[in-house]
């Protein structure tokens, strides 16, 4: 089965699925953000990660009990981290083309509040 899945507004906003936006702090405040996501980062502005940080963050909002989509700029970034979530035993999907992909399409992102 393919983690790869095409954002809708259908899974955004009527799904169980819980969104998190991985991109920095300040790529939400330039574009926005999913109406209802958790903004949680995974790599820094360098490129440095803290993996296991990362997952126990992901476990207070279910962990492997719930379906997980991570969104980024592009696809890039999520497509790595959902790999190596789904090695972990995450249910989560990489939603492809990322936020540039929704804003190419017209779909209304929320301005990030901090």
């Amino acid at each position: 089965m393919s983690i790869n899945v095409t954002p809708t507004k259908e899974i955004l906003e009527n799904s169980d699925m819980v969104i998190v936006d991985i991109r920095t702090e300040g790529e939400w405040m330039q574009t926005g953000v999913v109406p209802g996501c958790k903004t949680i980062t995974f790599f820094d502005e360098r490129g440095g990660y803290d993996a296991e940080g990362f997952l126990k963050q992901m476990d207070a909002l279910g962990g492997k009990d719930v379906e997980i989509g991570l969104i980024c700029r592009t696809g890039a970034r999520t497509a790595q981290v959902a790999n190596f979530m789904a090695q972990q035993g995450y249910n989560v999907k990489n939603l492809v083309g990322g936020v540039m992909k929704l804003m190419g399409e017209g779909y209304q992102l929320s301005p990030y509040k901090g």
